[in-house]
């Protein structure tokens, strides 16, 4: 990196500092275990001091914790994780217990609590719910506690599809709960690099400003033993984060006061700079959070006066419908060639939109027998940039 490139990098990261409000900091378990799998209270402590010094400057700060399988292992002296699922997700009640208790230990000497919240993903889907957990996590900042935060992995069923898929998705998903966010993934590897960290000539990338596929392709996504997540993850995680206008950071949780490093303006890790536009409010919800209810098959003719003119989906443009959903639900939005587009709240259940599909809309009363909405989905309620599952 040249003078004026670095000069520009470190002008931006202040830049974005002075404008945080809430900070969410994500930590992994290969950070947070040490190298007998054991949960590494030096690690919390020293991340729990830091914490404390964000708070303490009037921020939200808001910690998403892995590792609490990693914990009930060691605890019980296990020789590896298991894989069947009733395993896990007792390992991780058991596990928990020691990961809370290690945060709260070390937030009480600096005069803070930990508060402990589980989510699973039905927790988001509904706007309801979405909206009780982002209350929440206020009460408990105006308390003058810490939020740590992890998925419920006793109760979180992947075949249910409850689950986040890793704790880097749950980061991204509690910071957009919020305005005004920077997103921490602290992780074992320094930052994004341009070929395998372990090579002598691969170098570390300072700043992205679009994870689209060529960024993508830098990562070969690996799981370990005790975690779930990769730096692949990592990434698409940094690209929800950034369709909801939140600046994210992936650096080195290993670094002992890595979080006292960001928050002096250092260049830290790989910043990803959000676009200037992003998803805001109701529509944050609609393209990340809420659960999708079904499908419908629109024609070119109406892809193209959503996507280039703005306009409501009509029911004329609609070809087939696909699942059962209700007047109010997220539906797909998906083109001829098959991909999906967008989503947007249905005005109609899906056995009408069935009938009314192809139809103009001046005939929606003629076949229904009544016509509340003139369009199946305004355009308010449509979201055309759709962050990857």
């Amino acid at each position: 990196m040249n003078e004026s490139s670095e000069a520009n990098d470190l002008a931006i990261r202040r830049q974005i500092i002075d404008e945080t409000q809430c900070v969410v900091v994500k930590v992994g378990t290969r950070v947070l275990t040490t190298s007998d799998g054991k949960l590494d209270l030096e690690r919390v402590d020293r991340l729990a001091e830091q914490l404390c010094r964000i708070a303490d400057t009037g921020r939200q700060t808001i910690m998403v914790s892995s590792g609490a399988v990693g914990a009930g292992v060691a605890k019980l002296g296990l020789p590896q994780r298991p894989t069947d699922l009733k395993s896990l997700q007792a390992i991780a009640a058991i596990g928990q217990a020691d990961l809370i208790g290690a945060y709260e230990k070390s937030l009480q000497k600096r005069g803070r609590h930990a508060a402990q919240v589980l989510l699973t993903r039905n927790d988001l889907r509904r706007r309801s719910g979405y909206l009780h957990v982002r209350n929440a996590l206020n009460g408990i900042d105006e308390l003058g506690a810490i939020a740590v935060v992890n998925e419920n992995d006793s109760v979180a069923v992947s075949e249910l599809k409850t689950t986040f898929g890793d704790n880097d998705r749950l980061a991204a998903q509690v910071a957009g709960l919020f305005n005004d966010v920077m997103l921490i993934l602290l992780t074992d590897v320094s930052a994004l690099y341009d070929g395998h960290p372990d090579e002598k000539d691969s170098q570390p990338i300072h700043m992205v400003h679009d994870v689209d596929d060529g960024v993508m392709a830098l990562v070969d996504d690996q799981v370990s033993a005790v975690s779930k997540g990769g730096m692949g993850g990592k990434l698409r995680a940094s690209k929800l984060a950034n369709s909801h206008g939140h600046p994210t950071i992936i650096g080195s949780g290993t670094e002992d006061y890595v979080l006292d490093r960001i928050f002096a303006g250092d260049a830290v890790g790989t910043l990803f700079v959000p676009p200037k536009r992003s998803l805001k409010g109701r529509r944050r919800w609609i393209g990340s959070s809420a659960n999708v209810a079904g499908t419908l098959f629109l024609d070119q003719g109406a892809v193209d006066a959503i996507q280039k003119h703005g306009r409501s989906l009509l029911a004329i443009g609609i070809q087939r419908v696909e699942g059962t959903f209700a007047h109010g639900n997220v539906v797909r939005l998906v083109g001829p060639d098959g991909e999906e587009f967008g989503r947007g709240l249905s005005n109609y259940r899906s056995h009408e939109v069935a009938r009314i599909a192809g139809k103009p809309s001046e005939q929606i009363e003629w076949i229904l027998g009544h016509r509340p909405y003139e369009n199946v989905i305004h355009r308010n309620n449509l979201v055309l940039r759709i962050v990857p599952e």
